[in-house]
This record gives C-alpha cells, structure tokens and sequence, in this order.
C-alpha cells in the first residue's frame, strides 16, 4: 500500500519526477530534504528556479543562454572571432569552455539533425550561423557536435553548407568516444580533441 502524503508533499514529489532523470523515490527523497530545510533555503530555491525562467533568453549572436545580450563571451575583445566552435546545446559549450583550450566564439544550434523526430535543418539555428559567417570575417568553423549518428550527420551536413563558403571547415578530434555527450567528458580528453581536430 503506498504512503499517504499531504497533499502539497504529493504535488511537490509530483513536480520533481518530470525532472530528467528523477523517478518517484528521488523524488520523494528530494521533496524530504526541502522540507527539512530552513524556510530561507526554500525560498532561496523557488527564487532561483522564478529567476532563471524570467531572465535567461538566448544571445542574439550564438544563441547561448544568457542574462545579458550580447553574453559575456560574444562580448569579451580577447576572444578570437575569426574562429567558431559549432555545439548541438548550452550544455556542450560549457564543456568545452571548462576545457580551457578554446579562446574564439560560439554557436550554439539547440540540438541535433534527426529526422526520425522530425528535426530537419529548419529546426536548428543553421541559417543564423550561415549568416554569421558572412563577410569574411571568420576563417575557421569547428563543428564540435556529439559523435553520435545524430551528431556525425549534423557535421556533415554543416560541412556541405559551410565549405562553399570559403571557410575552413574542422571537425574536433575522435578522442572523444562513440556515443559519449560532451558534458560528461573528462577536460583533458575534451582539450585534447579541440587540439587534434581534423578537417572534414
């Protein structure tokens, strides 16, 4: 017979398992520890999560997550703009910034080529990127999508559309595994991949 909660626990523990990678006993234990916690840290919690929604937007350069527009690095003079780093999600350029070896801008596309989902090239912000390439202006595009199937044919395709453009095309190396997600991937094998990237 399950537990009988009151109704606001039931409704919390509800809300916590549509997280990803939440399931009902998580989510229960996570609704515990709120509970247990001062009413400052709750607030302070529910604060953060109002903040978040009302304030991040995408950059209207490389379409990461920011407070501000243009964000930090589409502003930071020390950053090379003549080269790119393509990522599939926010998630992947943090990894990669983490890394420490990569010093020019960003574009971030908000996923990946799939058409058994129905994401096709109109989905992602691919004719953003070409527009940004315009001008002449940036020499050397790396496209640093997972290497999953998904993330292979997003490359390929990326590299089809950009050669013609003059711009040299790179994609980073195989250090990283098959199937891995950039965000998971220790920092010295993701610097190692930026250092070691291949034209395609």
């Amino acid at each position: 017979m399950a537990t009988q909660h009151a109704q606001p626990i039931t409704r919390l523990i509800e809300e916590l398992t549509k997280l990803p990678g939440v399931g009902a006993k998580t989510a229960s234990r996570l609704a515990m520890h709120i509970l247990r916690s001062s009413r400052e840290d709750t607030e302070n919690l529910a604060r953060a999560i109002r903040e978040v929604k009302e304030k991040i937007r995408l950059c209207s350069l490389c379409f990461n997550l920011t407070d501000q527009d243009p964000c930090r690095i589409c502003q930071d003079p020390r950053r090379d703009g003549e080269v790119i780093c393509v990522v599939s999600g926010p998630e992947d350029l943090i990894a990669v910034e983490k890394s420490g070896s990569f010093r020019g801008l960003y574009h971030v596309l908000h996923g990946v080529l799939s058409p058994l989902e129905g994401v096709g090239p109109k989905d992602l912000r691919i004719g953003e990127l070409l527009s940004r390439l315009q001008g002449g202006k940036v020499k050397e595009v790396i496209l640093a999508t997972n290497p999953s199937v998904e993330g292979e044919a997003t490359a390929q395709y990326l590299s089809q559309i950009i050669k013609p453009l003059g711009v040299r095309v790179t994609r980073i190396a195989r250090g990283v595994p098959m199937g891995g997600d950039l965000q998971y991937i220790d920092q010295v094998t993701l610097s190692k991949s930026l250092e070691n990237r291949s034209p395609l």
